[in-house]
């Protein structure tokens, strides 16, 4: 009796380890597996254990490639039209082999005992992470590839783990309990370098949801911007949309709290906006930010102004887009003399050094209106009602005004 309730206390030790060891951050776990492969009793082991790498676990090369600005658990590549994810450090793919039956003609002692524990627990992270992550490469191939959030497939930890089991692939249990501590604390970059945590790639319905109607609320942006459209819509007409494009069926209060989750205004609201177009009524054709240009037709009184870059061949296309829109727009300001002002841009010497960095390019454009008083005013009327149509301000706009 004594025996078995002995067992079971270490069975039971067992599992608390290796739920606690499966939470250490990525830098101690590599400190960790370095320290265990130069310890004593890892020497003592080197005829009965193999170190090698899990199968079909790449890692980067440091001796070619530089190390990363920062540890992650890796990035996702592709190669000849696949995916592939690349591990930052090896400690991540390694794999130990155990010669069992040597192992039992050794002498037991304490430090070869501890040894060979941290070594299978080790083999336990290691193999359910490449499982993890082979399994999300499958799954969630359409939003590693794109970027788009609405490529994701919702996935649960629970069914993480029917899957991992159904693989077969790992000697340990996958439960949602072991899932959720690995999980918790990876993060990896995407194809565009873009860094996620692990966890995004485990989406519930509601949060695909929330990108559904987040993506409607941009195409209705930019339909009122070119005037296709004479009203936002109403949470009835945008659980119509989401049933029409996603085939998904919400009620409108289920509408209603997904918009408010996402801080999005109600109809009323929206519509209320003044948005970009009309809050840049009686603004000047657009001028070459030149010295000249601003010399001949821009006066030396107070008002507000808008600065441009020139279009590129994508924007283009896109013209009339908000997104076009957004991307051209760089920077929204107000002076008492407007000259001045753009001048002191012109030659860098305004104090914003971002500003001057795209101005140095020499493809700016602006265009102003004048005003009379509480230019001010109007400056943060147009900053808010710029930020309302693309949701993002001015790359070069460094605060509110």
């Amino acid at each position: 009796m004594h025996g078995n309730a002995h067992r079971l206390d270490s069975a039971l030790l067992g599992k608390i380890e290796l739920s606690r060891f499966l939470t250490l951050p990525l830098k101690a776990y590599c400190r960790f597996v370095a320290q265990i492969e130069s310890s004593p009793g890892f020497r003592m082991l080197a005829y009965h254990v193999k170190w090698l790498s899990i199968d079909g676990a790449l890692c980067r090369d440091l001796a070619t490639e530089a190390a990363p600005a920062s540890l992650q658990l890796g990035e996702v590549r592709r190669e000849n039209g696949d995916l592939r994810f690349v591990y930052d450090c090896d400690a991540f793919t390694r794999e130990y082999r155990f010669d069992e039956p040597r192992l039992e003609q050794l002498h037991p002692n304490r430090t070869l005992a501890a040894t060979l524990s941290r070594l299978r627990l080790i083999n336990s992270r290691n193999r359910l992470t490449h499982g993890v992550i082979r399994t999300l490469l499958e799954i969630q191939a359409g939003f590693l590839t794109t970027g788009d959030p609405l490529s994701m497939t919702p996935l649960s930890l629970a069914a993480m783990s029917e899957l991992l089991v159904s693989q077969g692939a790992l000697s340990m249990v996958p439960d949602e309990g072991r899932l959720s501590r690995l999980v918790r604390g990876l993060s990896f970059r995407s194809l565009d370098g873009k860094h996620y945590p692990l966890r995004t790639l485990f989406p519930s319905r509601r949060q695909l949801h929330c990108h559904r109607l987040d993506a409607l609320i941009k195409v209705e942006k930019g339909l009122l911007l070119a005037g296709r459209m004479g009203h936002p819509w109403s949470d009835e007409a945008l659980a119509m949309l989401l049933r029409h494009h996603y085939g998904v069926c919400l009620t409108r209060r289920s509408v209603g709290a997904i918009r408010h989750h996402l801080g999005i205004p109600g109809q009323r609201y929206r519509g209320e906006c003044r948005d970009y177009l009309v809050a840049t009524e009686g603004f000047s054709p657009l001028l070459p930010l030149t010295a000249a240009g601003l010399s001949a037709f821009v006066p030396g009184s107070p008002g507000v102004y808008e600065i441009r870059m020139a279009m590129r061949l994508k924007e283009e296309k896109e013209e009339g887009s908000a997104v076009a829109e957004s991307t051209k727009v760089i920077y929204i300001g107000s002076s008492i003399d407007l000259r001045k002002r753009l001048m002191e841009h012109l030659r860098g010497n305004s104090g914003n050094a971002l500003l001057a960095e795209f101005l140095a390019q020499g493809e700016a454009k602006v265009r102003f209106r004048m005003v009379d008083s509480e230019w001010r005013s109007v400056e943060r009327e147009l900053y808010r009602a710029f930020c309302s149509s693309f949701g993002v301000p001015p790359q070069c706009n460094r605060m509110s005004p």
